[in-house]
């Protein structure tokens, strides 16, 4: 690829960056690079280019957490191979599969962050330089301890910074001791369902709720009972007439997935007096708390816990990165025993110095650093996708208002079947996910979901929205 073509336009509005970022996808998407190609290091090309480092770094991190580039140390960046050939071949065969999805390469390879992926924080702004320096250290420190069997219930350190950082976020007045480090959100669930509950245990989910607790507590063998949502969080009143001996109940009051709202403190309470006279268990998934842009949330369950009926959980994957695949778990005082002793057979969360690293990142400040900045951020790149809906849609999708999260929901104001209408943007790369997937019994319109966190500009927001409409349009 000319270098030439890669010079940016000082006059354009988007920033030098952008344009770069936008020109080595064009190159990639229309053959001009191909996998396996090698691009010019951030020295050389910023260099070449009379740029700041910090600028074509940053397009480049881009192009590398969207899985366009491929970081290999020493030997380089190149093209990621695992990407399909984007440019339209010469000559066409006729596909042996029907209908239009099978002529639309994805942008990306399976397995890379997609456009409006959910779940995925904004890798673009992860201070990557300080957390490697930060894991650098414990790399380069490695001692016998560090080489041993680890802790089952996870790192010390990490415990601690948890245990600090929940008694100052988020009102929750727990020991390191009730802390478990668990690998991801579905190694709590598998930790509470080994030690707490039995094969065959009923218990309340939302209904629209969190789709991948559902589906991992219905492999673990529990009987679920879906209870409706209302503005004021889970019907409890209708839980106990579906289920009123219902074991265990799944919830996510702070921010309702995938809906929004947040449990009203009467429903709390009220959640709270059943699961107290039932001796039931109530989980807790406190999932982007930390992402909230105006008003005080309201307080955990957990900090209004009196008998111990609540198993609280929390995952750096939204607030750091997924790759971690660590989570974290508080069990009441009176549990510990037990849930040591499940942890002992099921292994622990895995690597140790991935969990020292993020004590340190928490215990030296960076961690709440990094959420000031992303409650700006986030804030700022949902108002560019929900202006470009707006926009490009009119009408026909009435987006959700929500106090924080990194995901909208889009309702349909038509009667259209937002599976159909979710299936045509994947084919075009885009993961927008179906609202109705998310529900057992199905109600009312139905609605699109989609990830905003990695939606850097304007730009980016308008390209994405055009993107959805040529792909409803081509159903």
């Amino acid at each position: 690829m000319d270098m030439q073509q890669l010079h940016p336009d000082r006059s354009h509005e988007a920033p030098i960056f952008m344009q770069l970022y936008r020109r080595y996808r064009e190159a990639i998407n229309t053959g001009k690079l191909r996998p396996g190609d090698r691009v010019p290091s951030v020295r050389s090309l910023a260099s070449e280019l009379n740029l700041a480092r910090g600028t074509v770094e940053r397009a480049y991190q881009m192009l590398t957490s969207e899985g366009y580039f491929l970081a290999r140390g020493p030997a380089g960046t190149v093209i990621s191979p695992g990407l399909p050939s984007l440019a339209k071949p010469a000559a066409t065969t006729p596909s042996k599969v029907s209908g239009k999805a099978a002529a639309r390469p994805t942008s990306v390879a399976s397995g890379h962050p997609r456009p409006l992926q959910l779940g995925l924080p904004a890798l673009d702004a992860f201070p990557r330089k300080t957390w490697v320096r930060l894991a650098g250290r414990h790399l380069r420190s490695l001692d016998g301890a560090a080489m041993s069997y680890p802790d089952a219930q996870g790192q010390q350190s990490l415990r601690r910074a948890i245990a600090a950082y929940l008694g100052v976020s988020r009102g929750i007045a727990c020991a390191h001791e009730q802390v478990f480090v668990t690998a991801g959100y579905r190694g709590a669930l598998e930790l509470i369902c080994r030690t707490l509950l039995k094969p065959g245990e009923v218990g309340w989910v939302e209904d629209p709720g969190y789709l991948f607790a559902r589906q991992f507590l219905e492999y673990a063998g529990m009987q679920l009972t879906p209870v409706p949502v209302d503005e004021e969080g889970m019907e409890v009143a209708t839980g106990q007439q579906l289920a009123a001996k219902a074991g265990f109940a799944v919830v996510t009051p702070t921010h309702q997935s995938p809906l929004g709202m947040a449990m009203s403190l009467p429903r709390r309470l009220q959640l709270l007096d059943w699961a107290s006279r039932n001796r039931a268990w109530v989980i807790e998934d406190d999932y982007d708390s930390e992402f909230r842009y105006h008003g005080q949330p309201l307080p955990p369950l957990k900090s209004l816990d009196r008998d111990g009926r609540v198993l609280y959980t929390g995952t750096f994957s939204k607030v750091l990165f997924p790759g971690l695949r660590l989570a974290y778990l508080i069990v009441p005082t009176s549990q510990v025993e037990r849930f040591r002793n499940s942890a002992n057979q099921l292994g622990g969360p895995g690597s140790p110095q991935q969990q020292a690293t993020v004590a340190d990142f928490m215990e030296q400040g960076h961690f709440a650093r990094h959420l000031r900045r992303m409650r700006s951020l986030y804030a700022a790149r949902r108002g560019y996708l929900v202006d470009a809906l707006l926009q490009q849609f009119d009408d026909r999708l009435q987006i959700q208002s929500q106090a924080g999260g990194i995901h909208l929901l889009a309702k349909l104001t038509r009667r259209e079947s937002d599976r159909t209408l979710a299936q045509a943007a994947q084919s075009d790369g885009l993961a927008i996910a179906a609202l109705s997937q998310w529900q057992v019994r199905r109600s009312g319109h139905g609605g699109l979901l989609m990830g905003f966190a990695n939606v850097t500009d304007a730009a980016m927001a308008q390209t994405l929205a055009r993107r959805l409409q040529a792909a409803f349009q081509s159903r």
